[in-house]
């Protein structure tokens, strides 16, 4: 078996991909979709897809495109992976993987058999998230997402992050107020801490279409078990005391500029990139904090600590830097994914 990194994760036997995850338009036998934001879902859908029914909801929200999914599959199981509405890891057993008209291939093999695959994912329990467990899972091998990758990137524990958050949003509570986070997911966590921080005060929270979209998506897949009380807005004018939420590829847009300045207001920038002063300057925010849907670097070091897989490979963010890392400190087979690298081999 291979473990290839091309459009999507493709876990592979004799150059067939019998698991594709999270690819644009690339197909096997059997297709995971780890979540919903866009860089991890189908333009063209195959047939039948593995993911949470969460996930399929929204992705036909956000895309216009409707596909069959089903929760299980031979080989199969998803996990939460703390990450975003519906978001899963997926743990794959190659002794029983197959297609999903339930042919079933039994492998032989010297090598990795049991594989988790996390997809983005965090492990902290937030707001309305169940984060990911690293002790329920079982793997020989762990393909792990590691955005914040570095030493440097420690986040505080959650309760204190969302405690200094509403700090804020009390403290000024006599000016509009702009917050900047992704349309899924950050997004949402910021109407629910504001929701939890105003009370009964009345103090509305606007959001943009884009968000209020996202948000009517969410409710309908959990079937009323989520709400979130952003309503969009009409207009950006004559603000007073609003709590306003915009995506974030948005925060330095002109008319953004030009409203927060009209109305007096503050903007606040939302991510794990925070750590770094320069978040800051990028986006020209008055304050910044580390609410991020990833694991810092300690949550990272612990995952594969408790999972203790006899392979890792790493991806995204500072994948290098974390690969050397378990080697050195941790004494793990560790390798980053490369596209088009093929990798199990460079372990022999």
């Amino acid at each position: 078996m291979t473990v290839r990194y091309r459009d999507g994760i493709h876990f592979e036997r004799e150059g067939e991909a019998r698991v594709v995850a999270d690819a644009r338009s690339a197909v096997g036998a059997v297709n995971v979709v780890s979540h919903a934001h866009a860089d991890h879902t189908f333009r063209t859908p195959p047939e039948t897809v593995v993911c949470s029914a969460e996930t399929a909801a929204i992705a036909e929200a956000r895309t216009g495109t409707a596909f069959e999914f089903v929760e299980r599959a031979p080989g199969i199981e998803l996990v939460p992976a703390g990450h975003v509405v519906g978001s899963r890891a997926a743990i794959i057993d190659l002794e029983a993987v197959g297609g999903l008209d339930g042919d079933r291939d039994r492998l032989v093999t010297d090598g990795p058999q049991r594989y988790c695959y996390t997809g983005d994912f965090s492990v902290r329990d937030r707001c309305y998230l169940e984060g990911f467990d690293p002790h329920a899972v079982a793997a020989d091998a762990l393909v792990v997402e590691t955005t914040y990758g570095l030493p440097k990137y420690r986040f505080p524990p959650q309760d204190e992050l969302e405690a200094a958050i509403a700090d804020w949003l009390r403290e000024n509570d006599d000016r509009p107020l702009f917050l900047f986070g992704y349309s899924l997911g950050r997004a949402q966590k910021l109407q629910w801490i504001a929701r939890d921080t105003t009370g009964d005060e009345r103090r509305e929270i606007l959001v943009s279409d884009t968000i209020g979209n996202v948000n009517r998506a969410i409710e309908r897949a959990t079937e009323g078990g989520l709400s979130f009380s952003g309503r969009p807005y009409d207009s950006l004018r004559g603000l007073t005391d609003e709590i306003v939420i915009l995506p974030s590829n948005q925060a330095r847009a002109d008319w953004v500029e030009t409203a927060v300045d009209r109305e007096c207001g503050l903007k606040a920038g939302f991510s794990g990139w925070a750590v770094d002063d320069s978040f800051r300057y990028r986006g020209n925010y008055d304050v910044t904090f580390p609410l991020t849907d990833h694991c810092d670097f300690d949550e990272l070091v612990e995952t594969v600590r408790t999972i203790d897989p006899e392979v890792v490979y790493t991806q995204h963010g500072f994948d290098e830097a974390f690969a050397e890392y378990l080697e050195t400190e941790h004494g793990y087979r560790a390798r980053p994914l490369k596209r088009d690298q093929r990798t199990l081999e460079e372990f022999c």
